[in-house]
Protein backbone atom coordinates (compact mmCIF):
# COMPACT_ATOMS: atom_id res chain seq x y z
CA UNK A 1 0.00 0.00 0.00
CA UNK A 2 1.32 3.30 -1.29
CA UNK A 3 2.31 5.48 1.88
CA UNK A 4 0.57 9.22 2.35
CA UNK A 5 2.99 11.97 2.00
CA UNK A 6 2.46 14.36 5.05
CA UNK A 7 4.94 16.78 4.54
CA UNK A 8 7.29 18.04 1.28
CA UNK A 9 10.49 20.49 1.83
CA UNK A 10 11.23 22.39 -1.28
CA UNK A 11 14.72 24.44 -1.80
CA UNK A 12 14.71 25.62 1.85
CA UNK A 13 16.98 27.98 2.09
CA UNK A 14 17.71 29.83 5.34
CA UNK A 15 20.54 32.08 6.80
CA UNK A 16 21.53 34.04 9.86
CA UNK A 17 24.07 35.95 7.94
CA UNK A 18 22.77 36.65 4.37
CA UNK A 19 26.53 36.21 3.21
CA UNK A 20 26.41 32.73 4.58
CA UNK A 21 23.08 30.49 4.73
CA UNK A 22 22.78 27.73 7.00
CA UNK A 23 20.65 25.49 4.78
CA UNK A 24 21.01 25.92 1.33
CA UNK A 25 18.52 24.33 -1.03
CA UNK A 26 17.10 21.45 1.14
CA UNK A 27 14.60 19.65 -0.39
CA UNK A 28 12.87 16.97 1.12
CA UNK A 29 9.83 14.59 1.58
CA UNK A 30 8.40 12.17 4.52
CA UNK A 31 5.54 9.93 4.40
CA UNK A 32 2.96 9.08 7.04
CA UNK A 33 4.29 6.73 9.51
CA UNK A 34 7.57 7.17 8.27
CA UNK A 35 10.55 7.62 10.93
CA UNK A 36 13.41 9.59 9.47
CA UNK A 37 16.82 10.37 11.23
CA UNK A 38 18.87 12.97 10.61
CA UNK A 39 22.18 13.13 10.87
CA UNK A 40 25.48 15.19 10.66
CA UNK A 41 28.28 17.55 12.01
CA UNK A 42 27.47 20.01 15.10
CA UNK A 43 26.73 22.79 13.22
CA UNK A 44 25.33 21.37 10.20
CA UNK A 45 21.82 23.05 10.35
CA UNK A 46 19.91 19.97 11.71
CA UNK A 47 18.61 21.39 14.67
CA UNK A 48 18.24 24.47 12.23
CA UNK A 49 16.09 22.31 9.59
CA UNK A 50 13.50 20.74 12.50
CA UNK A 51 12.71 24.71 13.32
CA UNK A 52 12.30 25.48 9.92
CA UNK A 53 9.05 22.90 9.52
CA UNK A 54 7.73 23.86 12.80
CA UNK A 55 8.09 27.33 11.93
CA UNK A 56 9.94 28.47 14.79
CA UNK A 57 12.35 30.00 12.36
CA UNK A 58 11.64 32.16 9.05
CA UNK A 59 13.16 31.17 5.79
CA UNK A 60 14.64 33.03 3.59
CA UNK A 61 13.04 31.01 0.53
CA UNK A 62 11.70 27.59 -0.66
CA UNK A 63 8.10 26.14 0.31
CA UNK A 64 7.13 23.47 3.39
CA UNK A 65 3.67 21.88 2.87
CA UNK A 66 1.49 20.06 5.26
CA UNK A 67 -0.59 17.46 3.44
CA UNK A 68 -0.24 19.39 0.19
CA UNK A 69 -1.17 23.04 2.10
CA UNK A 70 1.67 25.94 1.94
CA UNK A 71 2.57 26.43 5.68
CA UNK A 72 3.85 29.83 6.37
CA UNK A 73 4.97 31.41 10.01
CA UNK A 74 2.86 35.21 8.99
CA UNK A 75 -0.34 32.79 8.41
CA UNK A 76 -4.01 32.96 10.97
CA UNK A 77 -3.75 29.14 10.83
CA UNK A 78 -0.09 28.32 12.33
CA UNK A 79 -0.62 27.79 15.69
CA UNK A 80 -3.54 25.42 14.49
CA UNK A 81 -0.99 23.50 12.57
CA UNK A 82 2.11 23.79 15.24
CA UNK A 83 -0.03 21.63 17.19
CA UNK A 84 -0.14 18.76 14.28
CA UNK A 85 3.79 18.88 14.15
CA UNK A 86 4.93 18.47 17.72
CA UNK A 87 8.59 19.48 19.19
CA UNK A 88 10.58 17.91 21.72
CA UNK A 89 13.59 19.56 22.52
CA UNK A 90 17.12 18.82 24.25
CA UNK A 91 16.24 20.91 27.18
CA UNK A 92 12.85 20.09 27.96
CA UNK A 93 11.62 23.08 28.52
CA UNK A 94 9.07 22.37 31.63
CA UNK A 95 7.90 25.06 33.98
CA UNK A 96 9.38 24.82 37.15
CA UNK A 97 6.50 26.41 39.37
CA UNK A 98 4.11 23.50 37.81
CA UNK A 99 3.98 19.98 38.66
CA UNK A 100 4.21 17.34 36.01
CA UNK A 101 0.88 16.66 35.44
CA UNK A 102 0.23 20.46 35.75
CA UNK A 103 3.04 20.76 32.35
CA UNK A 104 1.11 18.18 30.77
CA UNK A 105 -2.47 19.43 30.80
CA UNK A 106 -1.66 23.06 30.32
CA UNK A 107 -1.89 23.22 26.34
CA UNK A 108 -4.47 20.79 25.96
CA UNK A 109 -6.89 23.03 28.50
CA UNK A 110 -6.26 26.19 27.45
CA UNK A 111 -5.02 25.87 23.42
CA UNK A 112 -7.13 23.01 22.57
CA UNK A 113 -10.19 23.91 24.91
CA UNK A 114 -10.24 19.54 26.14
CA UNK A 115 -11.71 18.90 28.91
CA UNK A 116 -10.44 18.62 32.39
CA UNK A 117 -11.59 14.69 32.70
CA UNK A 118 -10.50 13.50 29.23
CA UNK A 119 -7.33 15.39 29.47
CA UNK A 120 -6.43 14.03 32.74
CA UNK A 121 -6.89 10.41 31.84
CA UNK A 122 -5.20 10.37 28.94
CA UNK A 123 -2.29 12.06 30.73
CA UNK A 124 -2.17 9.37 33.23
CA UNK A 125 -2.42 6.37 30.34
CA UNK A 126 0.76 7.76 28.57
CA UNK A 127 3.03 8.85 31.87
CA UNK A 128 1.92 5.10 33.09
CA UNK A 129 3.37 4.09 29.98
CA UNK A 130 6.67 5.55 29.93
CA UNK A 131 7.08 4.83 33.65
CA UNK A 132 6.63 7.79 35.48
CA UNK A 133 2.99 7.48 36.68
CA UNK A 134 4.09 7.95 40.14
CA UNK A 135 5.74 11.29 39.57
CA UNK A 136 2.37 13.14 38.20
CA UNK A 137 3.02 15.39 41.48
CA UNK A 138 6.76 16.28 41.06
CA UNK A 139 7.73 19.20 40.10
CA UNK A 140 11.00 19.27 37.35
CA UNK A 141 13.47 19.76 39.71
CA UNK A 142 12.66 16.44 41.64
CA UNK A 143 13.20 14.52 38.67
CA UNK A 144 16.42 13.08 36.65
CA UNK A 145 17.06 14.52 33.07
CA UNK A 146 15.78 11.43 31.34
CA UNK A 147 12.06 12.06 33.34
CA UNK A 148 12.07 14.87 32.56
CA UNK A 149 12.86 13.92 29.05
CA UNK A 150 10.36 11.41 29.16
CA UNK A 151 7.63 13.99 30.71
CA UNK A 152 8.42 16.24 27.71
CA UNK A 153 7.37 13.53 25.02
CA UNK A 154 4.14 12.73 26.70
CA UNK A 155 2.98 16.43 27.09
CA UNK A 156 4.27 16.82 23.08
CA UNK A 157 2.16 13.64 22.08
CA UNK A 158 -1.04 15.31 24.36
CA UNK A 159 -1.42 17.10 21.70
CA UNK A 160 -1.94 14.31 18.95
CA UNK A 161 0.36 15.28 16.73
CA UNK A 162 0.89 13.94 12.84
CA UNK A 163 4.65 14.49 12.95
CA UNK A 164 6.71 14.19 15.60
CA UNK A 165 9.95 16.30 15.52
CA UNK A 166 12.94 15.21 18.18
CA UNK A 167 15.40 17.32 18.82
CA UNK A 168 19.13 15.81 20.08
CA UNK A 169 16.60 14.70 23.04
CA UNK A 170 19.65 12.76 24.63
CA UNK A 171 22.04 15.29 23.97
CA UNK A 172 22.01 16.57 27.59
CA UNK A 173 21.66 13.59 29.42
CA UNK A 174 24.48 11.31 31.28
CA UNK A 175 25.00 7.99 29.41
CA UNK A 176 22.94 5.34 31.54
CA UNK A 177 19.42 8.45 31.10
CA UNK A 178 19.57 7.66 27.53
CA UNK A 179 18.41 4.54 27.17
CA UNK A 180 15.28 5.03 28.99
CA UNK A 181 14.54 7.99 26.60
CA UNK A 182 15.87 5.82 23.51
CA UNK A 183 13.19 3.41 24.45
CA UNK A 184 10.26 5.21 24.22
CA UNK A 185 10.93 6.63 21.26
CA UNK A 186 11.18 3.23 19.52
CA UNK A 187 8.40 2.08 20.78
CA UNK A 188 6.55 5.11 19.30
CA UNK A 189 8.09 4.33 16.05
CA UNK A 190 7.15 0.63 16.50
CA UNK A 191 3.20 1.82 16.98
CA UNK A 192 3.80 4.00 13.46
CA UNK A 193 4.24 7.36 14.40
CA UNK A 194 5.68 9.48 11.94
CA UNK A 195 9.18 11.09 13.19
CA UNK A 196 11.79 13.32 12.56
CA UNK A 197 14.63 12.87 14.46
CA UNK A 198 18.40 14.40 14.85
CA UNK A 199 20.77 12.47 16.66
CA UNK A 200 24.39 11.86 17.03
CA UNK A 201 23.17 8.34 18.40
CA UNK A 202 24.02 6.26 16.00
CA UNK A 203 22.91 2.75 17.19
CA UNK A 204 19.45 4.37 17.81
CA UNK A 205 19.41 5.70 14.79
CA UNK A 206 20.34 2.16 13.26
CA UNK A 207 17.08 0.72 15.33
CA UNK A 208 14.94 3.36 14.59
CA UNK A 209 14.73 4.55 10.99
CA UNK A 210 13.10 3.95 7.90
CA UNK A 211 15.62 6.13 6.23
CA UNK A 212 18.77 8.26 7.13
CA UNK A 213 19.70 12.16 5.74
CA UNK A 214 23.59 12.74 6.32
CA UNK A 215 23.69 16.70 6.50
CA UNK A 216 26.34 19.03 6.16
CA UNK A 217 27.51 22.64 5.84
CA UNK A 218 23.88 23.24 5.13
CA UNK A 219 22.89 20.79 2.30
CA UNK A 220 21.68 16.90 2.32
CA UNK A 221 24.80 15.01 1.34
CA UNK A 222 23.50 11.69 1.75
CA UNK A 223 19.84 9.65 1.79
CA UNK A 224 19.49 5.66 2.33
CA UNK A 225 18.58 2.90 4.18
CA UNK A 226 19.97 2.38 7.71
CA UNK A 227 21.26 -0.25 6.22
CA UNK A 228 22.82 1.10 3.06
CA UNK A 229 24.25 4.25 5.02
CA UNK A 230 26.19 2.73 7.78
CA UNK A 231 27.30 -0.29 6.03
CA UNK A 232 28.39 1.26 3.00
CA UNK A 233 27.76 5.20 2.88
CA UNK A 234 28.00 6.16 -0.71
CA UNK A 235 30.77 9.89 -0.03
CA UNK A 236 33.55 10.34 1.38
CA UNK A 237 32.15 12.69 4.06
CA UNK A 238 29.37 10.32 5.02
CA UNK A 239 32.62 7.95 5.25
CA UNK A 240 34.65 10.48 7.05
CA UNK A 241 31.63 11.05 9.09
CA UNK A 242 30.77 7.47 10.70
CA UNK A 243 34.81 6.69 10.70
CA UNK A 244 35.08 9.18 13.46
CA UNK A 245 32.36 7.33 15.38
CA UNK A 246 34.00 3.83 14.87
CA UNK A 247 37.44 5.42 16.38
CA UNK A 248 35.16 6.86 19.55
CA UNK A 249 33.60 3.34 19.84
CA UNK A 250 37.34 1.49 19.87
Amino acid sequence: MKQEQILKVEQLVKSYDKNKPVLKDISFCLKKGEVVVIVGPSGCGKSTFLRCINMLEPIDSGTIYFKDQVIRREEKNVHEIRQKIGMVFQSYDLFPHKNIIGNILLAPLKVQKRTKKEVEFEAEVLLDRVGLLDKKEAYPRQLSGGQKQRVAIVRSLMMHPEILLLDEITAALDPEMVREVLQVVLELAKEGNTMVIVTHEMEFAKAVADRVLFMDEGVIVEESTPQEFFHSPKTERAKQFLNTFHYEAI
